[in-house]
């Protein structure tokens, strides 16, 4: 009688497990393995920080691991702005899919006031990639490196306004919202607008349904079985984007751990959860800003100096 499939499991494991335990590993080796796994895992941890000084100043053509610090650092920020500004101001200020159609219903039920303000939230993240867009195309006009960090410093400061003062703001009305619900979608708005551009695209940080959908999009290659691939030479292998799987992955972690943070640091200190963000933001802007800042003063003390008067 032939033994079961799962008892031929059963004894190929064991089998496996006497080799690997009868085999002769010293000591030495088992250090040196670890060794390299521990300075694997610092350097992976060291690539992800956001320290690089082109992380904001180049466009277009950047590599993986800009994309990557951009990416997770960023999307930390709009994960806790965002969670910690539904529990200051009980709506999501980025979600703009669920505004519009929130907007639809209350017009639609005869709630006119409900549905202008949900419009209206709409209308403030629009001017907040609006004014983003402006300050970087005069940047850019002007030949600035700092033309993204200018509007993550403008980010901040509206941030810092948001801890210091979301308390007295949020008995104020503007376009039939509170003031910092309108402060909070137009900020939202600047920091999606200038990651879009940033990253050509590839990187969006204040809303994760295109990112889930591209998880799932990437997984479903990435577990496709090409059976018939050595049969058909013309068969399209499907494989899937590694670096792209990995990087929303990145971004799909952060945006949830910066939640978390924004959640609990406004359940503990309130509206100046935000005073930490806004500082890191100043962090990331400071240095293609005061690049910027040493370029300017040198031309200027040049150009004084060819024409004295």
């Amino acid at each position: 009688m032939n033994p079961s499939p799962s008892r031929r499991l059963l004894r190929l494991a064991r089998r496996k497990t006497t080799r690997l335990l009868q085999t002769h590993v010293e000591l030495e080796e088992i250090q040196r393995g670890i060794e390299r796994t521990i300075e694997k895992t610092i350097d992976q941890t060291l690539d992800l920080m956001p320290l690089d000084s082109h992380l904001l100043m180049r466009h277009g053509n950047r590599s993986q691991r800009l994309n990557r610090q951009l990416a997770w650092s960023l999307a930390f920020v709009a994960g806790a702005v965002n969670a910690g500004g539904y529990l200051a101001v009980e709506t999501y200020t980025s979600h703009v899919s669920g505004a519009v159609s929130r907007a639809a219903d209350e017009l639609t039920m005869g709630n006119r006031v409900l549905g202008l303000a949900a419009l209206s939230i709409v209308a403030c993240f629009a001017a907040g990639a609006f004014c983003a867009s402006l300050l970087i195309s005069f940047g850019r006009r002007h030949r600035f490196r700092s033309h993204y960090a200018l509007s993550l410093a403008i980010e901040a400061g509206l941030l810092m306004v948001f801890g210091f003062m979301g308390y007295r703001l949020q008995y104020v009305q503007h376009f039939l919202l509170p003031v910092t619900v309108v402060l909070l979608a137009f900020i939202m708005g600047m920091h999606n607008s200038v990651v879009t551009t940033i990253s050509t695209a590839e990187v969006r940080t204040t809303h994760m349904t295109g990112i889930v959908t591209d998880i799932g999009l990437e997984l479903g290659r990435l577990l496709y079985f090409n059976r018939d691939r050595h049969r058909d030479q013309k068969a399209k292998v499907i494989t899937a984007n590694r670096n792209k799987l990995k990087l929303h992955g990145l971004i799909l972690v952060a945006f949830f751990g910066g939640g978390l943070v924004g959640a609990i640091s406004f359940k503990h200190i309130g509206f100046k959860m935000t005073v930490p963000l806004a500082a890191f933001l100043f962090f990331l802007a400071l240095r293609p800003i005061m690049h910027d800042v040493r370029v300017r003063t040198r031309l200027l003390r040049q150009s004084g100096a060819g024409h004295p008067e």
